[in-house]
């Protein structure tokens, strides 16, 4: 009989994403990965030879289905021929308030490391050139293109406004306890359509003239 296919590298990676999250990428050592995972220091190395190597495969696990999702949902306004650019970003805005708790873990692990690690950022920021980041930036760039944006900004402020807007908000609104005034803030989908509202409207007040 063939040979079932071992779980033994996903175990790694549950494993590793909590002690991370608790001790960091540079607190945690590949022997405590192996033991949380109840397998042996041995099969760590054979899956991932360094904590880095863990760290993202981890990353990589969660970003390639959310960037596999957003590409899907961002491109059906073009499908069907009709939208825009504020449709396109409403499915941007939508998705990320819709982040579950596994995916708003490994953002955590990606800022907090990011932040930490300059070898860590430049190897994220490789990967997310050939990720989202693009893929945003194209459609602002369409919007500029057919009008509906101010074609005066330059893209990269338009791109880092949008990201801004985009995830941080969402993110804390998870994040926060009752407390913080950040709570008080609407939730979900009404959230998305507000942020969305205020990057392409601003918060001052629209004239009725």
């Amino acid at each position: 009989m063939p040979r079932p296919k071992s779980d033994i590298d996903k175990r790694i990676l549950v494993a590793a994403k909590t002690l991370f999250l608790g001790q960091g990428v540079d607190g945690t050592s590949l022997r405590e990965i192996a033991e949380a995972a109840s397998t042996n220091i041995g099969m760590v190395y054979y899956y991932f030879p360094t904590k880095d190597d863990v760290f993202f495969a981890l990353v990589d696990e969660t970003y390639s289905k959310l960037l596999a999702e957003l590409e899907q949902r961002m491109s059906l306004e073009d499908e069907v021929g009709k939208g825009g650019v504020e449709a396109r970003l409403r499915h941007l805005f939508t998705r990320i308030g819709e982040a579950n708790a596994d995916e708003v873990d490994v953002i955590h692990l990606i800022v907090r490391e990011a932040l930490g690690s300059a070898e860590r950022r430049k190897r994220l920021m490789e990967r997310f050139m050939k990720g989202h980041i693009p893929l945003v930036l194209r459609h602002l760039v369409q919007g500029q293109t057919s009008g509906e944006l101010n074609a005066s900004l330059h893209p990269i402020v338009m791109l880092m406004a949008t990201f801004a807007l985009a995830g941080p908000p969402q993110i804390i609104r998870k994040q926060v306890k009752a407390t913080v005034p950040m709570a008080l803030a609407p939730a979900g989908a009404d959230l998305s359509c507000q942020l969305l509202d205020v990057l392409l409207h601003g918060i001052s007040r629209r004239s009725t003239g």
